[in-house]
């Protein structure tokens, strides 16, 4: 089952070492990765630019005004929900706190597991879930599962 993964970026050229990004993401199968610029002034969103053209399962979202973490993640959520059939859609909204490799590597090799806990936090609510309630921070949950971020 695919599992589709926003991250939000924001200056964050430094951080992201595209050709371990590329590497790894090229090795997944299973997952949707949809990077969302969010208006950086550095050349981040050329990064990951270079990331899609390089990456069959990576798409980019880009946001020419700055907005809140909360606005650049349903901007992805938009995209994803329209362009692929996801059943399962996480997000990393603050790359900046994160090392980027370390999280990704994290991401693959519990993807099963994120599944899981993602399918047994929809079972326990009651109500009929919409397009953004359905959304999980994928950093909160690897934290739930004891995972390490």
């Amino acid at each position: 089952m695919k599992l589709g993964i926003i991250i939000i970026c924001h200056n964050i050229e430094n951080d992201i070492d595209r050709d371990f990004f590329i590497n790894h993401s090229n090795k997944e199968e299973n997952l949707e990765i949809c990077l969302v610029n969010n208006d950086s002034s550095d050349r981040t969103f050329d990064l990951i630019n270079t990331i899609k053209e390089n990456c069959k399962n990576v798409s980019v979202v880009n946001m020419k005004k700055h907005k809140s973490a909360t606005s650049a993640v349903r901007a992805g959520a938009r995209y994803m929900f329209n362009q692929f059939n996801l059943k399962h859609l996480g997000y990393i909204s603050n790359m900046n706190n994160y090392e980027m490799n370390g999280l990704f590597e994290t991401i693959s090799e519990h993807h099963e597991a994120l599944l899981n806990y993602n399918l047994t936090v929809l079972k326990s609510k009651e109500t009929r879930q919409t397009m953004f309630q359905s959304l999980f921070s994928v950093t909160e949950y690897l934290k739930k599962l004891e995972l390490n971020v």
